[in-house]
């Protein structure tokens, strides 16, 4: 936005042409979400439902759950988000993803007016832009319910601009500014951990804008709002048993043993795929060799992007004024930033290099770990929050591509601008290209296997068994799917207990007479279950639904008691 006017006495604001084409990416960008959602695309799985369960517990009063049910570490904000909803509405998938399309929203209008304080009004745009595809792992992450990401990434974003504001002498009411800062960190550590290496720099960021501040009550506020923000989880962890508590649960989890493979493969797995897929270069299936080009040049970028905030760092005291901003190649606009001294001319560079480092502590925690490796097309979405750099690391490519246009570079950096140039468009033009063929081809998909789910769900609530055992992938989705009409405990292929989340539901299952089974046709489940009815000569019914075998044997099968 730039100015307000006044128009037959009723105060308007007057968008400009950049702001304008910012606004209809992204309400194109909100609205094909908004599609995707009421057709609950991607597909549902049993991680969203327990999120969702944990909603409906909330919103009758039933639990008031911290973490996530059997994840000791990750915070359950979203079903917090979602409660409000289903009391009104009661339990459905587009309902329960209506708080991410906000999130979604919040973040694009953040992320805009970052980048254009940071940038320059056009590139905000084109950030926009970008941000507004959305091919399947892309929308995954910005929609399903599955925790973390979607709220946390606006947090960043708004602590970021707080500290711009701080320093520039925007922000009137600084005290007020510098407690939300800290809600908003306790909020995301108890939200989701990954966030770390972003609160971390924005940390930094503030400390640099507001050192003198931080000294007295605007440091006790920074800290009070930090600790209501993470309360949830501090009142958690103090009730917990020995190696209960979120770290204990979190360093388990996440240095499980086994062969560690080797750090050529850990990088060529978070590079070559998890980059160009956590920026939706790629379907959800994986990378070609032609789509992995990205993240060959992402750290490059990287460099390119650091380096160039620490010159407009540096020249910013050599150089007055607007100049000052203009030829370090770093704002958006001398015209929008009020007068604040050397600091507001410095705050933007140091924001970038905070965006920069960000990115790379979080790549850097993703090869380290061997999942990246071994796994790479399943765990590509804790890059997702990479996202928040883009605008850093695409201005090196902007800045060359104008640079050249304008023709005030030598032949060399005209070569460099063109190829500037070629990249932002190759980037523009696959992420389109895979956001189309997603949504031509790979929602059909999606809604056959969300149709089977629901036809299930309808069949056993209708006819019953309401009690049955299940595989993960099919129980919590099931329970959620009939309104918790239908209960089911989870079972390995081996038929024996499995990862069940919400114990109630085990137990209650455990005490049926005669549960039933819903297995996957053909899955080794369903192989197992038959052999173990035809060594007892028991006749059971089954009947087919959406894909999956219904057996509703006469006495309970459970070869683990």
């Amino acid at each position: 936005m730039s100015h307000p006017e006044q128009h037959r006495g009723r105060w308007r604001p007057r968008l400009d042409r950049p702001a304008l084409v910012a606004l209809l990416f992204g309400v194109a960008g909100v609205v094909y979400r908004l599609i995707l959602t009421l057709f609950t695309v991607p597909v549902s799985n049993s991680d969203e439902a327990t999120f969702g369960l944990a909603a409906l517990h909330i919103a009758q009063g039933r639990e008031r759950p911290i973490f996530l049910y059997g994840q000791h570490y990750m915070g359950v904000l979203e079903s917090y988000l979602a409660a409000p909803l289903m009391a009104v509405a009661g339990p459905s998938w587009p309902v329960l993803r209506l708080p991410m399309l906000v999130l979604y929203a919040v973040f694009l209008y953040l992320i805009h007016r970052l980048t254009r304080r940071l940038c320059t009004p056009w590139f905000a745009a084109f950030v926009v832009g970008l941000l507004a595809l959305g091919p399947e792992r892309v929308v995954r992450d910005q929609l399903t319910v599955v925790g973390g990401r979607p709220e946390v990434k606006p947090a960043v974003l708004l602590m970021l601009l707080i500290t711009v504001g701080l320093a520039v002498g925007t922000v009137h009411r600084r005290r007020l500014a510098i407690g939300l800062f800290g809600l908003l960190v306790g909020l995301s550590v108890w939200s989701d951990w990954l966030i770390l290496p972003y609160l971390a720099v924005a940390g930094l960021a503030l400390l640099w804008a507001v050192r003198r501040e931080l000294l007295g009550w605007c440091g006790l506020l920074l800290v009070a709002g930090a600790v209501v923000g993470v309360a949830p989880m501090i009142v958690d962890n103090l009730r917990a048993g020995p190696g209960e508590d979120s770290l204990s649960v979190f360093r388990e989890v996440s240095t499980k043993t086994g062969p560690q493979p080797p750090w050529s493969d850990r990088i060529r797995g978070g590079l070559l795929e998890g980059v160009p897929l956590a920026h939706g270069l790629c379907p959800v299936d994986g990378c070609g060799r032609w789509q992995q080009w990205f993240g060959v040049l992402y750290p490059v970028l990287l460099v390119a992007g650091a380096a160039l905030a620490v010159l407009a760092y540096r020249r910013a005291a050599a150089t007055p004024g607007r100049e000052r901003v203009e030829r370090a190649g770093v704002a958006s606009a001398g015209a929008e930033q009020r007068p604040g001294g050397l600091r507001a001319e410095r705050v933007g560079p140091v924001v970038q290099l905070a965006l920069i480092a960000g990115a790379a502590l979080t790549l850097l925690s993703y090869v380290r770990s061997p999942l990246a490796a071994t796994s790479p097309l399943d765990n590509a979405r804790y890059l997702s929050v990479l996202q928040l750099s883009l605008p850093a690391v695409l201005w090196p490519l902007w800045v060359a591509a104008l640079t050249a246009w304008r023709g005030t570079s030598s032949v060399l950096g005209r070569i460099a601008g063109a190829l500037s140039a070629a990249v932002l468009a190759a980037l523009t033009v696959t992420t389109l290209v895979i956001t189309v063929l997603f949504a031509a081809t790979g929602t059909a998909a999606s809604r056959t296997e969300e149709r089977q789910a629901r036809e299930l769900a309808a069949a056993l609530r209708a006819d019953g068994p309401h009690e049955v055992y299940g595989d993960y992938w099919t129980c919590n989705r099931l329970i959620f799917n009939t309104d918790e009409s239908v209960v089911c405990g989870v079972l390995d292929a081996d038929l024996s207990p499995g990862q069940n989340r919400y114990r109630p539901y085990w137990r209650q299952v455990g005490r049926a007479e005669r549960p039933g089974y819903v297995v996957e046709a053909g899955s080794p489940m369903d192989r197992r279950l038959r052999r173990l009815l035809a060594d007892r000569g028991d006749a059971t019914p089954v009947r087919e639904v959406g894909g999956y075998r219904v057996y509703h044997p006469d006495t309970p099968v459970r070869p683990w008691r």
